[in-house]
């Protein structure tokens, strides 16, 4: 018989919602103010997130250490399996000697380094976000800005903070499609909502990006190149998630961003240079540093293709049931779980995932810009060496998140916003919000607040539509601060003297994170209480 995890155990909504947030409260703490490593800090967030499960929520021990272990597991594979892959193609452009030359030809765009931010952390990351998602433009453009010269902890914040807008719509609208399944609401409502939420933040976004680079003087300096590129991505991200659906999103949206601030390049730069990179040197445009990342774009799209993604995972899939986990779980209402909760299944599409398009991109890339098939082996395993202790990070930050979420804490968590009453169109991004900063993944947050977010609506006469889109509107904000993310970002900055640790990345990103999706609350009230014409 599955085990019915309780959301109330100590009788008191707002106590047992306390309870359930001290293990997260705990990691937080230990990363932001004690400056705790983080796997160290998430080895003692995983013990007090099993001390409550067991103990409080009356989980069999057994069946927690399931859950950590089905965790740490999804942490590896296939998380870790895509954050190795994209640091392989980065080394792999830096050996070969095009990072150097890819800077300077960005360095040809704009010498100014708010413009540089704008292209990478913003259009360029967005890209990668609608390709490929779950933390691989972060790795990326991180990396990126490093070798453009910014500094570790200024490319780790950029970068996280660029990656907010394209999320909803990352790796191909993953999140819009599960979150279409788990509620059964129509995918194309739902993708048309998100998509008059979020363009409002793609135009501020790019303001908010610089305003934290440089702080807001610096940022009027360069007005116009913010309202271009994010008015570029918010308008073509309205059109394609209106009139087509969640799956082009971000692709088209960059694209779209990317070219329309070149172009205005062409004919205007910012008058004060204070912030200035030095002038480029035989920056002549050639398409070969470009080629990791055109090989990364063409094999991740190509992946993702319906056909050819279901016929990768007919050759090689690695699927079994999880012990003790398989339907070993049962959440009741209010809450309801996807198909794939209660089966406790793990499932790695090993040809399908993107970890692998990551991985032949970059052996492709490699070959094609002359490195021998030894040269790339010893080179993988350089990368393999440079990461492991952020791929032990991220097992173990998942290996939390599971035993939250089978336990039920997060859910009681959800409960507690859910009690908000007439607020709850306010409170409703914020839940989404902080299954994101819990999980890492909007697709994650959809399929644990999905439901919960469509009953609550349902309960208080606000459309279901609406509130469940804001799930996934507020979790983009969250992205920024996950425990995922974060690694990832002080993984793709370097473990030189002056790389941020896990605990100054949070500390520079979390208000950031808060402002932006407490305002997303804002647009979400308004829509359902002064604007309800909004709502398709």
């Amino acid at each position: 018989m599955p085990w019915p995890q309780s959301y109330d155990p100590l009788h008191n909504l707002a106590g047992s919602a306390l309870t359930a947030a001290l293990p997260i409260v705990l990691l937080l703490a230990l990363l932001a103010f004690l400056h705790v490593r983080a796997h160290v800090a998430a080895l003692v967030g995983l013990a007090a997130a099993l001390a409550v499960a067991v103990f409080v929520f009356k989980m069999p021990a057994p069946l927690g250490f399931a859950a950590a272990g089905y965790g740490a597991a999804f942490g590896l594979f296939p998380l870790g399996w895509i954050v190795l892959n994209a640091i392989f193609i980065y080394q792999i452009s830096v050996e070969t000697g095009g990072f150097a030359k890819l800077k300077q030809q960005i360095s040809a765009l704009s010498a100014d380094r708010r413009i540089q931010a704008l292209l990478i952390a913003f259009c360029f990351g967005a890209f990668i976000e609608g390709c490929a998602g779950f933390g691989t433009p972060v790795a990326i453009s991180g990396a990126m800005l490093i070798g453009l010269g910014f500094k570790p902890l200024e490319a780790a914040k950029l970068a996280l903070i660029g990656n907010t807008a394209p999320v909803a719509f990352g790796s191909v609208g993953i999140p819009i499609t599960t979150l279409s399944t788990v509620t059964g609401l129509d995918l194309h409502a739902l993708s048309a909502m998100v998509g008059r939420q979020l363009p409002f933040f793609a135009l501020l976004v790019p303001f908010w990006l610089v305003a934290a680079q440089v702080g807001w003087r610096g940022m009027f300096a360069v007005w116009p190149a913010c309202l271009v590129c994010g008015g570029t991505f918010g308008l073509a991200q309205f059109l394609v998630s209106n009139f087509h659906g969640p799956w082009l999103v971000d692709i088209v949206a960059a694209i779209a961003a990317l070219l329309a601030l070149v172009v205005l390049l062409r004919f205007w730069a910012p008058r004060d240079e204070s912030t200035a990179s030095p002038p480029p040197v035989g920056s002549a445009f050639s398409l070969r540093p470009w080629l990791p990342w055109l090989v990364l774009a063409g094999f991740v799209t190509l992946w993702k293709v319906r056909p050819i993604e279901q016929w990768l995972k007919s050759i090689a899939s690695w699927s079994f049931p999880v012990p003790l986990i398989f339907h070993g779980v049962q959440r009741v209402p209010p809450v309801v779980a996807a198909p794939e909760f209660e089966k406790g299944v793990f499932d790695f599409q090993i040809l399908a995932s993107t970890g692998t398009a990551l991985l032949f991109s970059g052996l492709l890339a490699g070959l094609l810009l002359g490195l021998r098939p030894a040269h790339l082996a010893r080179l993988y395993g350089q990368t393999l060496l440079r990461v492991r202790v952020s791929l032990l990070t991220i097992s173990l930050m998942l290996a939390l998140g599971y035993t939250t979420r089978y336990s039920g804490t997060d859910s009681t968590l959800g409960l507690a916003f859910a009690a908000t009453g007439s607020w709850f169109p306010f409170f409703s991004p914020l839940l989404g919000w902080l299954g994101v900063a819990l999980t890492g993944s909007d697709t994650s947050s959809n399929v644990l607040f999905g439901n919960l977010q469509k009953v609550t609506a349902e309960q208080t006469g606000i459309s279901p539509i609406l509130t469940c889109a804001a799930n996934s509107s507020g979790g983009v904000m969250g992205k920024m601060i996950d425990a995922q993310s974060i690694v990832v970002a002080q993984t793709a900055t370097g473990t030189g003297p002056d790389a941020p640790d896990a605990g100054t990345i949070l500390r520079a990103v979390f208000w950031h994170s808060l402002a932006l999706a407490a305002l997303v609350g804002v647009l979400v009230w308004l829509q359902a209480r002064v604007w309800p014409w909004m709502i398709p």
